[in-house]
């Protein structure tokens, strides 16, 4: 007989998942919502999101804050280069690390709408992602997650050079790198070959975006190949947000079955501040909430 699609999987998989600062009070509900279903899958650590320009920095830290305080669950706040100085950026890292926090996610950002879409760092600021790396670990011994792209950052030059990015941002202290969402396992499996080849043996972990609206979805991809088979699958979905939110699911956890096949163990969600799909994508990977006394 025939095994299921998910019915060997073990359950021997890390997850990690990201949310972002709630701007609402009922957007702050819909998150804590979404933080406690997922929280007794035991989280390797829970990110959250820092908006362009710095623009949700008060929020980004009571959202860590109170992660620290509330929870047992191990926090990552993201921090950046954009609009903000040397100093500035320094002092919101010694918060956090006094607030109790050790694990940041250091990226350059993106620039305000205002900037028209192009990076300019501040005149007394950190130039670089790496830069912004090798800052903090002065500073003090975070943790410290930086992103990659399997298809190239929309901005790179060339994809040797977007590599040798990431490998700087590695060199200057970063212990893992967490990538752009993707819907290709081959081109994150592309992608590894190119960065151990590189001389990186850093975790790279996939960062899986389950679609919950398409058109967003491809706002964002950049260089991301959405391909034709995906779209074929939420067309005439746009208004049908519950068959959308399933059809979602199982598109991401095909993805998480053909990544685990390749030998992947560690897993990182953009849950876009909703449990449900991502909750089902883990029961699917054979992960089971942690058994609380």
């Amino acid at each position: 007989m025939d095994a299921p699609l998910f019915g060997t999987i073990g359950g021997d998989i890390s997850v990690s998942f990201e949310f972002f600062p709630p701007k609402s009070e009922k957007m702050e509900t819909q998150l804590w919502d979404a933080i406690t279903q997922l929280a007794p899958l035991d989280p390797a650590f829970v990110s959250v999101t820092y908006g362009a320009g710095g623009s949700t920095r008060e929020r980004t830290h009571a959202t860590v804050s109170r992660l620290v305080t509330e929870t047992d669950l191990v926090p990552a706040a993201h921090l950046t280069c954009v609009g903000a100085s040397k100093g500035e950026i320094d002092e919101i890292a010694d918060q956090y690390w006094e607030a109790g926090v050790r694990h940041i996610v250091a990226l350059r950002g993106d620039p305000p709408p205002a900037s028209g879409g192009k990076f300019e760092p501040h005149p007394e600021g950190y130039a670089s992602a790496a830069d912004l790396v090798a800052g903090l670990k002065a500073r003090h011994d975070f943790d410290i997650s930086v992103a990659a792209y399997p298809e190239v950052h929309p901005e790179a030059l060339s994809a040797d050079a977007d590599l040798d990015n990431l490998k700087r941002k590695i060199d200057a202290g970063a212990t893992r790198a967490i990538t752009q969402f993707f819907f290709s396992a081959g081109a994150y499996f592309r992608f590894l070959d190119k960065v151990l080849a590189a001389g990186i043996t850093t975790p790279i972990l996939p960062g899986i975006m389950p679609v919950t609206n398409f058109n967003a979805i491809r706002r964002m991809s950049g260089n991301t190949e959405i391909p034709s088979w995906l779209e074929s699958m939420f067309a005439g979905l746009d208004e049908r947000p519950g068959p959308r939110a399933l059809v979602a699911a199982v598109a991401a956890a095909d993805l998480c079955k053909r990544l685990y096949d390749g030998g992947v163990r560690d897993f990182h969600f953009y849950t876009l501040n909703r449990a449900e799909q991502t909750y089902a994508i883990c029961q699917l990977l054979g992960l089971r909430p942690k058994e609380t006394a």
